[in-house]
């Protein structure tokens, strides 16, 4: 199904809203509007794909002069998005606010909440006050009336809010965490990411660019994007969950040092990567691993890769 505009063909999936348009003592006046008597509109507002994997709200607005047809034809597109069951209708929303350059909290009322209130989602804000603020609370929400959790920040967030739901799912179906041959519960719970950090390497590498109003879109419409989730056991003992990288040694070093210096915001990794250069560290360790089979497999299989 698609809605026919004067230039392209916009998909009923990439539709965003659809609102009856009062039209002003000036829209009445020009052009092709001065030739009905009382005209009547609505706007489909959608989303326009530019270069570079970025997409922004784009909006067409269709005139008659029946108000009877106007009205069906809003009807008969709402009910189109009201078939889009991948959609999410109540979200949470955890921010924080002193990720990257301090910017989260406005980049979300300005660019994001918008959005979501033009597609008709509800939202419940958190603001975090301090670290493993949104994975504490997540074991503490009622999670089942969400169709969805939103961080906006960096890459930090997104882990918080990782393991908060992974830990919330174990811990309701009674699975040990710390058993490193446990077979953890699927997350069924989605999580979306509105760029706002010190880094985004997440939310680059599933959408493709780092724009929140291309994500806060993303999550309008329902897209979905599959990660593999590995986890870090010591000693019978659960560390965390990985779904980018595992750092040892000089990289954890550096972590470990700009955490100290937060209120640097994103210089913190120049500074603590130049500091622990110069401090000429060695590292040892044995790395292993187990060649794949010739197999292939992808994270909708829910198949648990327990090799190497």
């Amino acid at each position: 199904s698609c809605v026919n505009t004067e230039n392209c063909f916009v998909p009923t999936s990439e539709i965003i809203a659809v609102e009856e348009t009062e039209l002003n003592k000036k829209q009445r006046n020009i052009g092709k509007w001065q030739k009905m008597a009382k005209p009547h509109a609505f706007t489909v507002y959608y989303v326009k794909k530019a270069r570079n994997h970025r997409w922004w709200c784009s909006d067409v607005t269709f005139w008659c002069v029946d108000e009877h047809l106007c009205n069906e034809w809003i009807q008969a597109l709402k009910e189109l998005l009201e078939m889009q069951k991948s959609r999410p209708k109540q979200l949470l929303v955890y921010i924080n606010p002193y990720g990257g350059k301090r910017q989260g909290k406005r980049i979300y009322e300005q660019k994001v909440a918008p959005l979501f209130s033009l597609a008709s989602i509800s939202t419940d804000v958190v603001i975090t006050e301090h670290a493993n603020h949104a994975k504490d609370n997540l074991f503490e929400v009622n999670i089942n009336k969400y169709d969805g959790v939103v961080c906006v920040g960096g890459d930090g967030m997104f882990s918080e809010v990782m393991h908060g739901l992974i830990g919330r799912m174990q811990k309701d179906s009674g699975i040990d965490q710390n058993n490193p041959k446990a077979p953890l519960v699927q997350c069924n719970i989605r999580i979306g990411i509105i760029p706002a950090g010190s880094t985004d390497c997440i939310c680059y590498s599933t959408v493709g660019i780092s724009d929140p109003v291309t994500s806060a879109l993303h999550i309008i419409v329902g897209d979905c994007q599959p990660l593999d989730v590995s986890s870090v056991h010591h000693n019978n003992t659960f560390l965390k969950y990985s779904v980018s990288l595992l750092g040892y040694g000089f990289y954890g070093d550096i972590l470990k040092d700009s955490e100290k210096k937060r209120w640097m915001g994103p210089m913190r990794y120049d500074y603590s990567g130049f500091k622990t250069f110069l401090s000429h560290h060695y590292y040892e360790g044995t790395i292993s691993f187990q060649p794949a089979k010739h197999t292939l497999g992808s994270p909708r299989d829910k198949d648990s890769c327990r090799t190497g």
